[in-house]
């Protein structure tokens, strides 16, 4: 009887930034990175853990994403909108999470936008989507750099700011829209893009 060789997905072909990356990094690149998201609870963890990441690396938010989950509700956005001030000093001072006074309140003043966002438009997944007409941005880059931002992040962030959310810069935004899958950049020779 034949038996299988295991795959040793270590040497899949990915996009360049996974490429050296850590286990978690690898793995957040192959499960998650890229594919559409419609949950709004993980339209808004993203959205929270997307502002932790400016600054630093995301290596660093992935390490610490089980200890926000904690923190955060389980990124309930209307318990993370209910957080006063006793509640956002306690997160001060959790050593699990980044210890930002400015990227804390932010999450709390998104959760407060996020939900504003849910009431117009029914989810913030319908409104998400809409700037894409429901369907993924694909782009097949060959060897190059991914640009830190696009028109389509512009557009999204400058609409969030309009609707009172912080921490969400286009550059902030464009790394959001890849997590979330609205826009989907692994590259020609990733093993999760499109190869034809």
């Amino acid at each position: 009887m034949r038996t299988l060789t295991p795959i040793d997905e270590s040497d899949r072909p990915r996009c360049r930034w996974a490429r050296d990356a850590d286990a978690e990094s690898q793995r957040y690149h192959d499960e998650e990175w890229g594919r559409p998201v419609h949950d709004d609870r993980r339209l808004f963890e993203m959205l929270i853990l997307e502002g932790a990441q400016a600054g630093l690396s995301w290596s660093t938010i992935l390490r610490k994403r089980a200890a926000y989950r904690r923190a955060f509700a389980r990124f309930d956005p209307r318990k993370v909108a209910r957080f006063d001030a006793r509640r956002r000093a306690a997160l001060l001072r959790d050593a699990g999470i980044v210890r930002n006074r400015l990227k804390i309140a932010a999450a709390v003043t998104n959760a407060r936008a996020f939900l504003a966002v849910q009431r117009e438009f029914g989810s913030f997944d319908r409104y998400l989507w809409a700037f894409v007409g429901d369907t993924p941005v694909v782009t097949r880059r060959r060897g190059r750099r991914l640009p830190p931002r696009t028109a389509l992040s512009d557009r999204v962030s400058s609409d969030l700011v309009r609707r009172g959310f912080r921490f969400v810069g286009t550059t902030i935004i464009y790394a959001y829209l890849q997590a979330v899958g609205v826009v989907d950049d692994h590259a020609r020779d990733c093993f999760r893009g499109d190869r034809s």
